[in-house]
């Protein structure tokens, strides 16, 4: 059994999995459009839409596509554990961009930097560095 991530995009499935592929050191594997298929059955703007992508981060398979009616990830993150510091200021800075943040970047008893933040595609972050235990 393999657990994975679906998620849901109101046409910008491309551009999120192409930003996460050049910033989260991402590999797309996989990427068909909706007029791929013959009869795909979506409204003509979302026909250049992204019927199923698959991406690897950090050896976690993340999917996802473009829908009509997709919303924003709303109760639930993708939590992302970093080397350094640094690299936790460094994502937070380019997910925080044009995105919604819930709490800010800081550093708190479990971690040297702690962040909860929705990135301008609508895909919820939790950014962890944790705190070398003793």
């Amino acid at each position: 059994m393999k657990l994975s991530v679906y998620l849901n995009y109101a046409g910008t499935c491309e551009a999120a999995f192409r930003f996460y592929e050049q910033h989260l050191g991402g590999r797309i594997t996989s990427m068909m459009r909706h007029s791929e298929l013959p009869q795909s059955g979506v409204p003509e703007e979302f026909r250049n839409g992204i019927l199923h992508a698959r991406i690897e981060i950090g050896g976690m398979l993340l999917m996802g596509s473009d829908i009509p009616s997709a919303q924003p990830v709303r109760s639930a993150y993708l939590s992302l554990a970093v080397d350094s510091a640094e690299e936790a200021e460094r994502l937070y800075t380019l997910l925080a961009e044009d995105g919604e943040v819930f709490m800010a970047i800081h550093e708190t008893f479990f971690a040297s930097r702690f962040a909860q933040l929705r990135d301008r595609f609508g895909t919820s972050w939790q950014l962890m560095h944790e705190r070398p235990r003793a």
